[in-house]
């Protein structure tokens, strides 16, 4: 790839990634509230919704998801903690541990705090930090409102 360009990107040939392990049925431990329980990777969802994941760009190096789930098994993490906007990657995690003969961890995808407006706080959004809350008189208990308010 020495011509290739910022918009080149290596990416996981999900149908061929797939009959790597067809025949397995790969699950994983969900102990989040909105999705407890063993959960199952679907072949059909992914190839209809996901498609081929970037794993690595010139500009950027390696992606999000096989960067994370590399650096999770390299630093032994069993359990992961993640907001619900990440529950729909847990597939494509899965999958690539499976394929890189990596530990299924125990997930748990949380609410997340959003504004009175509903809009999820985040730090890449320069929101609101939860101290900011807090020291405008807001309780824990308040503050964990705002995450239930929105479920």
């Amino acid at each position: 790839m020495s011509n290739a360009g910022p918009e080149d990107a290596i990416r996981l040939d999900l149908g061929r990634a797939l009959n790597l392990v067809q025949g397995e049925t790969l699950t994983w431990l969900e102990t989040g509230p909105a999705h407890a329980g063993r959960q199952a990777l679907d072949p059909d969802t992914m190839r209809r919704e996901i498609g081929d994941v970037v794993l690595a760009r010139k500009d950027i190096g390696t992606a999000y998801h096989l960067a994370v789930v590399v650096d999770d098994a390299a630093q032994g993490v069993t359990h992961i903690i993640r907001g619900e906007d990440l529950l729909d990657a847990t597939p494509i995690h899965r999958l690539l541990q499976a394929l890189l003969d990596l530990p299924e961890p125990v997930w748990h995808h949380h609410a997340l705090v959003r504004d009175e407006n509903g809009k999820r706080l985040a730090k890449r959004d320069d929101a609101r930090a939860i101290r900011a809350y807090r020291d405008s008189g807001m309780t824990p208990a308040d503050v964990r409102d705002l995450c239930r308010a929105q479920t």
